[in-house]
């Protein structure tokens, strides 16, 4: 139980540290001398292609070393490197920490999530329970960094998280036992029935629905804070107060992430196509509400769309846990985010020039096309999920 929980807060710091630049990234460009938030985007971009590309060999580290010890890299690597961005003093000094930052955070999602899932009995839970820590830590970034912007400056906003992934580090090391061999040595106890037609073909899905889940998903957690600040500007001093903006963003995250754990339930209960075809349809539909209102009403659309892009994100994980072994469930989940978060870190880079180009709603109108490609590649999912019988 003890690890399960610091894998879960693992994962909040994960989320918590690749969003905090996106809620104080106004603030950083004014400490740094430049006019515009948008001119400050790009210097993210490293820290997402790392967040991507870092995740294969770490997959890799995680099923052939061990996940107990990746992950110890991870909660050190994440504290050093958010250190390092609070004390950078130029734009190319704080694209480069970030991007080392990006390389640390990789490690979570092959090797944390597969280590919450070796002996879960019941993997939806579990996916739904550490997606919603997940999605807390994301709206936990935009309350943290809100106020300590206004309190203290956004050099404070890294360094706190930082300081809170060294300790949790610490009781990690002290408190989860060592493996006894790593999981590429492991015999599983089940074993999964699935023709290599199949696999080719879900692999491909996952693949897909991947990297433009990564896509819509980066382009809305970087995109909108400052989103909420152009529709909700008369709102509540939105447009000028860090912590009210931070609040209200805070208010979707904790709202959405409720549907992580919904996700997760059902996905125990039915075939992953049938629970996920509708929740990705759904979004379609709010992304194009959300596009053109603005006011209480975007903030109730906003609520809508991130409660169903936060939805979306279980599936790949119940997908690996579904159709791959758990002796190599690190590097299949390295290589797909690889691709997947390598591609979409390219939302990341063009999100502040999009926008300064064309607009928020154009840029909503965007992520309802992509979401339309979302439904169409989840349609060519089996109808049913694999059985797994004991292994011989």
């Amino acid at each position: 139980m003890t690890t399960r929980l610091l894998l879960y807060l693992a994962h909040a710091i994960d989320h918590l540290a690749l969003l905090i630049f996106a809620t104080a990234v106004s603030a950083i460009a004014t400490d740094f001398g430049l006019a515009r938030w948008e001119d400050m985007m790009p210097y993210t971009t490293g820290a997402f292609v790392m967040f991507g590309v870092a995740s294969l060999p770490a997959g890799r580290y995680g099923d052939l070393w061990g996940r107990r010890a990746m992950m110890l890299v991870f909660f050190f690597g994440m504290g050093g490197s958010l250190l390092l961005v609070a004390a950078t003093q130029s734009p190319l000094q704080i694209g480069i920490a970030l991007t080392l930052m990006g390389a640390f955070s990789a490690i979570y999602h092959p090797v944390g999530i597969p280590m919450l899932l070796q002996h879960a009995q019941k993997a939806g839970a579990v996916i739904g329970i550490n997606g919603l820590a997940g999605n807390l830590g994301i709206a936990f970034a935009a309350l943290l960094t809100g106020f300590l912007v206004k309190q203290f400056g956004w050099r404070a906003a890294f360094a706190v998280p930082g300081a809170i992934a060294l300790a949790l580090g610490v009781v990690f090391m002290y408190m989860v036992p060592r493996e006894a061999s790593s999981p590429a040595s492991r015999k599983g106890s089940r074993a999964l029935h699935v023709d290599h037609a199949t696999a080719v073909r879900v692999f491909a899905v996952l693949t897909c629905t991947t990297t433009l889940g990564s896509l819509i998903f980066n382009f809305t957690t970087n995109g909108n804070g400052e989103l909420l600040r152009e529709r909700v500007s008369g709102v509540a001093g939105a447009a000028s107060d860090p912590a009210m903006l931070g609040l209200l963003l805070a208010g979707i995250y904790a709202i959405a992430s409720v549907a992580q754990v919904i996700v997760g339930r059902l996905i125990d209960r039915f075939p992953i196509k049938r629970v996920f075809l509708p929740i990705v349809a759904a979004q379609l539909l709010s992304f194009l509400l959300a596009a053109r209102s603005d006011g209480w009403a975007f903030y109730a659309f906003a609520v809508a769309y991130m409660t169903f892009v936060f939805g979306a994100i279980p599936f790949t994980d119940a997908i690996i846990a579904r159709f791959v072994d758990d002796s190599m469930r690190s590097r299949v989940a390295g290589l797909r985010l690889a691709v997947s978060f390598g591609f979409s870190s390219l939302a990341v880079w063009a999100l502040g020039p999009f926008v300064k180009a064309s607009g928020f709603t154009t840029l909503l109108f965007t992520m309802a096309v992509i979401a339309s490609l979302t439904l169409l590649a989840v349609s060519f999912l089996p109808a049913r999920d694999p059985d797994s019988l004991p292994a011989s």
